[in-house]
């Protein structure tokens, strides 16, 4: 379980890498430097810059947006208090979920650096992390399956069988009906 202060400085750097992101897109051949959200709002598109690709960056600035927000809003509530609401598979949950976001944000951080993160120790991070999360999904799956109540289960499987006359209920029957 990091400690709030840990929560902190991951998300200083995870705003500082949304930020650099963000900021400047370089174009080949002139060298200067646009402004990202400009270039994203239409305002100038220079011929160097690839149209083909226009839209998977605007998606790509709309998803830096999310996260931003995301992580502003979980900013703006302290981590002590967001956990005494939760239960304690809850507060696991929080805890795992942001860890893995933030491993995943520097697992791109460093494919943007030439870096290749499968040979980082950030992958054996991630994988540790998915466990723990496995982990936590069957407990979460073992709480919502359904409790076997023996007593009621013998009752129904008790009923449900045939059972066969005794023999000597039939000859009494058959006696019976043979007087009448």
């Amino acid at each position: 379980v990091p400690s709030p202060s840990v929560s902190t400085s991951a998300a200083s750097v995870l705003e500082g890498v949304c930020g650099r992101a963000r900021s400047t897109y370089r174009t080949r051949e002139e060298g200067e430097e646009q402004s990202w959200s400009a270039i994203m709002a239409g305002e100038e598109i220079n011929e160097d810059y690839p149209v083909e690709i226009h839209e998977y960056l605007s998606a790509f600035e709309n998803s830096i947006g999310a996260v931003d927000e995301m992580l502003k809003t979980m900013m703006s509530v302290s981590r002590n208090e967001l956990l005494q609401k939760l239960d304690p598979l809850e507060q696991a949950k929080v805890d795992l979920v942001s860890a893995y976001t933030l491993n995943s944000m520097f697992w791109v951080y460093l494919a943007t650096q030439g870096v290749n993160p499968k040979e980082h120790p950030v992958k054996q991070e991630l994988e540790r992390i998915r466990v723990y999360m496995n982990r936590v999904k069957e407990i979460t799956d073992k709480k919502k399956a359904g409790k076997l109540d023996r007593g009621a289960a013998s009752r129904f499987v008790k009923n449900a069988l045939w059972e066969p006359k005794p023999k000597n209920a039939s000859k009494v029957a058959n006696k019976g009906k043979s007087k009448s």
